[in-house]
């Protein structure tokens, strides 16, 4: 598969470049030689930068959010602060807040680390945005998980709290007789 990818870029290059130079058709059986040879190849190992892809990426298209080359590190790196951060915290392992922060946070790392030299895989299997993204959404639940501790939001979960509820089978009338035809109520 790499080296279809590899043939057809050649072939891409030769085409651009020997349409753009205008020096005949000497300088044109240079560079198809060269490309031919290997000395350019779009796609080829994480070890070769290519621009707009994977670490040579320029630009994530999102205003304010520049491209990151180190994003894969970062994952890894700010995800286990937000798991070192719960697991210094009071909050109960039992939390569901922590359960899924902590599912999350593991899956992540674990992708991030297997595929460090491959950001594109990284996003890939994260499913939820670019790795720059990824990195702003730890950053993002560093704060929500401090403001969490702060305000110990699991203790305001009473599941004991006996609700009432009024079971209403038809509602054309409310319990206060009115009908819902008439604009004026029940005498």
């Amino acid at each position: 598969l790499t080296t279809m990818f590899s043939r057809i870029a050649s072939q891409s290059v030769r085409r651009i470049v020997g349409s753009r130079l205008s020096a005949g058709r000497q300088t044109t059986a240079v560079v198809t030689r060269s490309a031919a040879a290997g000395a350019f190849a779009p796609f080829s190992t994480a070890s070769e930068m290519v621009p707009g892809v994977g670490f040579g990426k320029t630009s994530t298209g999102i205003v304010g959010l520049p491209a990151d080359p180190d994003a894969c590190s970062k994952i890894v790196t700010k995800y286990q602060a937000l798991l070192d951060r719960m697991a210094a915290s009071d909050l109960p392992e039992t939390s569901q807040y922590r359960v899924d922060v902590e599912k999350i946070a593991n899956y992540r790392i674990q992708v991030a680390t297997e595929h460090a030299d491959d950001p594109d895989m990284v996003e890939e299997l994260c499913q939820c945005g670019q790795v720059e993204e990824l990195v702003q959404q730890a950053d993002d639940e560093m704060i929500v998980l401090d403001m969490y501790l702060k305000e110990r939001l699991w203790e305001e979960i009473d599941y004991d709290v006996d609700v009432e509820i009024e079971y209403n089978p038809d509602p054309s009338k409310d319990s206060d007789g009115l009908d819902d035809d008439d604009d004026e109520p029940a005498k």
